[in-house]
């Protein structure tokens, strides 16, 4: 069955390949003839499917219908399909054709699940596959879609390896207290109270240690709400959150649109604002969907913003009048490389409105360029929220060595302050300079703000009719370019066009995939203009 399964997706992927490539170049944009054959193809599948597994599994007088076409799960608040969050998402007869045998050994959160998985790992495991490597696959894809730092191995691998970092004791080996070795967490609190600022000492009793930021949001959206209940979130946003808060919890998100558009001198582009924020919780509440927090991402991703201490307190002012917890994801927060700019943790703050519904999550993957190693950490003085959020740690717990390795590591303010931070934030800003830069000389238009690994592009002059189908197109055109970018769908952008490019990465791998990138918008430019003989723009050259 899996052999047929693989043969009949490597036929049917075949053949609807070589139909597309012998459409027009009109039809290629997503026409309604393409849209049949996708209808076509998925149909076909699902009843071949269908045919197969009633022999197959007769005599275990299976029973239950295969999931339909466009088995998709509902989100009720905002209408998103939940298998629609990635960009990197197969074609919808592949979908369909997964659904159909997963349906019939999973359960539908498990054949969710297996949808999401599938789509949010798709195009990354084709990069680690054929990823770039200047001797071994010069022709391979260069990432600059994943928002990770690679600009300070020799720095972190230095530091990593000293001798002192290389302890072993019997606690280390055993079960700690779920919520971290207590070592550990007395110094997370030292080093959130030096560098979020906080005006009193943080106390290790409100530190939980998790494996990363994605293990958090799923803790906190499973102790926080129910099964079907919504978190608000400003988009556009880091779109795995959907992800993250929907595997265990089953919760939902409720999206708070924001636009390009620049209303007053005051104003910036995609700018959230507590009216925004009220109507959304107004039109969520309208369908009756429950909204039980907000999340805010600060610095944001994808688009660099950082909320000033009064922006801070109007949103946190407008959780305490609706009763909402407040997820901060501060990921970001140390890697704001324009001094100017002055970043503000929400611990910073003399009050909290409300902090026993003020939760605040932080990690070494961005700041620290350690994706890899999986160390997160969770505020909170809601005491009945971090135990909750503790006893999932016996899933998403640390190893006592790793835990000894990062206190050895957040208790070196020396080091960080006076080496990492200082070279880390110089390699930043050179590659953000030469990005923008590139983006300046194409004449695209961006946001940026100085923080983050990431600038938010405008690429809509390149899409004639100003569709997602369109995005999804340019996109692919990437990476059959060998360059990986993250376009704006995967952040719930209302706007097609807007992609991320991630420049945090050394300088070779960088200039070649910027060659890339211009090599497709020089292409696009003119399949545009061959369309549109007419059409004219004029954009700016500068950030917006």
């Amino acid at each position: 069955m899996v052999k047929l399964k693989q043969v009949l997706m490597d036929h049917f992927l075949q053949l609807t390949s070589q139909e597309v490539q012998g459409l027009s170049p009109e039809d290629q944009q997503c026409t309604q003839a393409s849209q049949n054959l996708e209808k076509r193809m998925g149909h076909i599948l699902s009843w071949m499917v269908n045919l197969l597994w009633s022999e197959a599994v007769k005599k275990l007088q299976f029973k239950g219908p295969l999931p339909h076409w466009h088995s998709t799960c509902d989100t009720k608040a905002g209408q998103q399909t939940l298998s629609s969050w990635q960009p990197d998402q197969p074609g919808p007869w592949l979908g369909s054709f997964e659904a159909a045998f997963a349906g019939h050994v999973l359960s539908k959160h498990g054949t969710a699940i297996n949808e999401f998985c599938h789509d949010n790992f798709e195009s990354y495991e084709a990069y680690q596959r054929k990823k770039y490597h200047k001797d071994k696959n010069p022709s391979g894809i260069i990432n600059l879609g994943t928002s990770e730092n690679k600009l300070c191995f020799d720095l972190l691998s230095r530091r990593l390896t000293q001798s002192d970092m290389l302890h072993v004791e019997p606690s280390l080996l055993q079960y700690p207290d779920w919520r971290g070795h207590l070592f550990l967490r007395e110094e997370v609190a030292r080093f959130l109270s030096l560098y979020c600022k906080s005006p009193a000492p943080l106390k290790p009793e409100n530190v939980v240690v998790l494996n990363g930021c994605a293990s958090l949001f799923s803790a906190l959206a499973t102790v926080l709400c129910e099964a079907g209940e919504a978190l608000l979130i400003p988009t556009p946003y880091y779109g795995a959150i959907t992800q993250h808060v929907y595997l265990y919890g089953n919760v939902r998100l409720a999206y708070v649109y924001l636009d390009s558009k620049v209303t007053g001198l005051n104003t910036r582009p995609f700018q959230l604002t507590v009216e925004k924020l009220e109507m959304a919780l107004q039109g969520v509440n309208s369908e009756g969907v429950k909204v039980k927090g907000l999340i805010l991402i600060n610095p944001q991703n994808p688009l660099g913003d950082i909320y000033s201490p009064e922006e801070l307190q109007e949103f946190l002012g407008f959780a305490t009048r609706h009763q909402l917890h407040v997820i901060m994801d501060e990921v970001y927060m140390l890697s704001v490389f324009e001094e100017s700019l002055g970043y503000h943790s929400v611990l910073s703050l003399e009050r909290l409105p409300d902090p026993q519904r003020t939760h605040v999550m932080w990690a070494t993957s961005k700041d620290f360029g350690m994706s890899g190693l999986r160390f997160g950490i969770l505020y909170t003085e809601n005491q009945h929220v971090a135990t909750a959020v503790a006893s999932l740690c016996r899933y998403h717990g640390l190893s006592g060595l790793v835990q000894y390795q990062m206190a050895q590591l957040l208790r070196d303010h020396d080091w960080i302050t006076q080496v990492y931070l200082p070279e880390n934030h110089t390699r930043l800003k050179a590659a953000h300079t030469y990005v923008s830069e590139e983006l300046k000389a194409l004449g695209i238009p961006f946001v940026s703000r100085g923080a983050g690994f990431f600038i938010w592009v405008d690429l809509r002059k390149y899409l004639r009719q100003g569709t997602f189908e369109e995005e999804v197109l340019l996109w692919r055109r990437f990476l059959d370019n060998k360059v990986l970018l993250s376009f704006g769908k995967a952040f719930e952008c209302k706007e097609p066009g807007w992609f991320r490019i991630v420049f945090s990465d050394k300088e070779n791998r960088l200039c070649l995939g910027m060659q890339r990138v211009r090599q497709v918008l020089e292409g696009q430019s003119q399949v545009v203009e061959d369309a549109s003989p007419c059409h004219t723009q004029d954009p700016s050259t500068q950030p917006i």
